[in-house]
């Protein structure tokens, strides 16, 4: 049965109880536990009987019914999206009234009669396939136009690109970048003032990174192609050693030497009484040899084996005769 003190929220399947407090403190955790579960499930008995007390309608896997509009106002773990600023064309179009149209991605080809790509490979009346050009009245005398064609490409681009630059510096300044561009901001000028700019990757960082790069194949950068001036890595990277999948001579007395190592391992883990006695001798006179060592080392003057023979020079008096 619904309590009318719960406070139940269904747009959220959510429910509470403020007037609810423990009439004593529990005395230890396990009670506390005990009781939360017991308020739980009123609670949860409380969102069911008012979800049954809606209307519903029947479907083939049951009865479904239409949750109301939350109540509850949850706070958001990130913040609003930011909307993107328009760049300049967008701007200028907007202000034009200029509408978008959609273009057809295929037209008809004259060199070859048939449908091809607007844009792209293979593309339809692509100025390469054209061997004759028309003269211009504006040609100069000797130009060669198909260098002339290539080169206002060329300038085409760059001055795409410089509109990219300048859009991102745009989105730059109202905190809209993206992610992959996020990621590169140190090294476009799209940062703004110095102050934010991030601080760029140190020779030896760029190093460390390229190494691991490097090494991240399967090979571990033996088969890759070197770059010039590249160093080989710092730290190379140990490989598992697996036996062959095809059975050949060999193979099963190596498969069975492996199982008795890891036995063994286990074993010697579990059990106090297996000792290798010559490794522990072994283990022992080196231990002992390092200790003699570090003493030797740490007070020279004692050894008297190398000690140099100190003689004065100074000429002893001759005894006169009477």
């Amino acid at each position: 049965m619904e309590d009318s003190s719960y406070q139940i929220d269904l747009g959220n399947l959510l429910a509470s109880d403020p007037n609810h407090h423990f009439q004593s403190i529990p005395s230890s955790r396990e009670e506390l536990v005990r009781q939360c579960l017991e308020k739980g499930t009123e609670l949860v008995q409380a969102i069911a009987d008012s979800l049954f007390s809606l209307p519903s309608t029947e479907d083939r896997d049951g009865p479904l019914v239409k949750l109301p509009p939350p109540i509850t106002k949850l706070p958001r773990e990130k913040h609003l999206p930011r909307p993107k600023p328009p760049t300049k064309w967008e701007a200028f179009a907007k202000m034009k009234g200029i509408k978008k149209r959609k273009k057809n991605k295929r037209v008809w080809d004259e060199q070859t009669s048939s449908w091809k790509r607007t844009h792209g490979y293979d593309r339809a009346n692509d100025d390469r396939d054209i061997p004759i050009l028309d003269a211009k009245s504006t040609d100069e005398v000797g130009e060669d136009p198909f260098a002339k064609r290539k080169a206002e490409k060329k300038e085409g681009v760059k001055k795409q690109e410089k509109n990219r630059l300048e859009n991102l510096k745009r989105s730059a300044k109202t905190g809209y970048l993206p992610s992959h561009i996020q990621l590169a901001a140190t090294s476009l000028p799209i940062t703004g003032t110095k102050k934010e700019v991030p601080k760029k990757a140190s020779k030896n960082e760029l190093e460390s990174v390229a190494g691991m790069v490097a090494t991240s194949t399967a090979s571990g950068g033996k088969f890759d192609k070197k770059l010039p001036g590249e160093k080989p890595p710092k730290h190379l990277g140990k490989h598992r050693k697996f036996l062959p999948i095809v059975e050949g001579k060999g193979i099963g007395s190596k498969e069975k030497q492996q199982t008795e190592k890891i036995l063994n391992q286990l074993l010697s883990k579990s059990s106090h009484e297996i000792l290798d006695v010559n490794k522990a001798v072994t283990m022992f006179n080196v231990k002992k040899e390092k200790q003699r060592k570090r003493e030797k080392d740490a007070n020279p003057g004692k050894s008297g084996k190398f000690k140099p023979n100190k003689k004065s020079f100074k000429k002893t008096p001759s005894k006169k005769k009477p």
